[in-house]
């Protein structure tokens, strides 16, 4: 068996050498042919493009996003044709919404115009006798005093509520940044329209003023079915003011002077239209937080825009 074994391990032995043998003698016969992927070469150098050059035309957003300026156009009222384009500093009008602020500023202005008026009298302030009502002992009901007992009818009140004031403290810087924060809002949504000093209904009968100033909110979209608009003037214009207080011209629009307006009506309706003289009193009556060149004033005379 060692034998037998021996002589079939030689014999395969052998066999693979001339398997070998064959194999190479088969591949040195063909001609060698280049292929891509057998070739050791490097490949054809290919040409780079060049790098484009900038467009010096092109829209290339600013560094600093606060130091470009808002631009209004200014339309003339009640025609709504647009006469000229106004622009106002970036820290007027392209502020960063900011709901913690409008919420503070919003709850502000609600406290103070809470009345906190509510008063009732403690038994001491009662008109009456201090005379007791009956024995302490010996009747065999509840022990009373005078007349004026909080348990009894036309007595004091107890624990009522006395005169007394809910408004509470905000910062005039943050309530002055709520301003152009809310004024910021409305005009990156496209809802602030910027009107000509004297807004006024003039050439418009009184007794076709409702219905001419309704189909005038119709056309422009600033009606019931757009959310209503919030007219703001510098001073009370009679015929507008006139119109919109006839019936159910509330569900149109609302007009307000610039002293009567507040932050919550330029966030409540779904327009704000301002004059442009009642808007550039607002900004200058709520800068208190900026420096004296980021202020209105300050600001045009640096940039020298009027």
């Amino acid at each position: 068996m060692r034998c037998l074994f021996t002589g079939y391990r030689s014999s395969q032995r052998a066999g693979q050498r001339c398997l070998v043998r064959t194999m190479t003698s088969t591949t040195t016969s063909n001609p060698t042919t280049s292929t891509p992927l057998d070739s050791t070469a490097a490949p054809p150098a290919t040409s780079i493009p060049p790098a484009q050059s900038r467009n010096p035309q092109a829209y290339q957003p600013p560094q600093n996003p606060f130091l470009t300026t808002a631009t209004l156009t200014s339309h003339a009222f009640p025609s709504m044709e647009p006469t000229s384009f106004v622009q106002y500093p970036s820290t007027h009008l392209l502020l960063p919404l900011r709901k913690d602020i409008l919420h503070r500023a919003v709850i502000y202005e609600g406290d103070m115009t809470r009345q906190g008026s509510a008063n009732t009298k403690w038994r001491s302030e009662v008109h009456g006798s201090n005379k007791k009502i009956r024995p302490q002992k010996g009747t065999g009901s509840a022990r009373l005093g005078d007349k004026k007992s909080p348990m009894l009818r036309g007595g004091g009140v107890a624990f009522g509520p006395k005169p007394r004031s809910f408004a509470t403290e905000l910062p005039r810087k943050v309530y002055d940044l709520a301003w152009r924060t809310a004024l910021s809002y409305r005009y990156k949504k496209g809802e602030l329209l910027l009107l000509e000093d004297n807004a006024e209904l003039t050439g418009v009968h009184p007794h076709s003023a409702q219905r001419y100033l309704k189909d005038l909110l119709r056309h422009n979209r600033m009606g019931h079915a757009d959310g209503r608009t919030l007219f703001v003037t510098l001073e009370p214009r009679e015929a507008l003011f006139a119109a919109l207080k006839g019936e159910n011209m509330g569900r149109q629009a609302k007009a307000v002077d610039v002293l009567d307006v507040d932050v919550k009506d330029l966030l409540e309706l779904g327009r704000v239209a301002i004059e442009r003289s009642a808007l550039e009193f607002i900004f200058q009556e709520h800068e208190a937080d900026l420096g004296p060149q980021q202020r209105l004033a300050g600001w045009e005379a640096t940039s020298g825009i009027l």
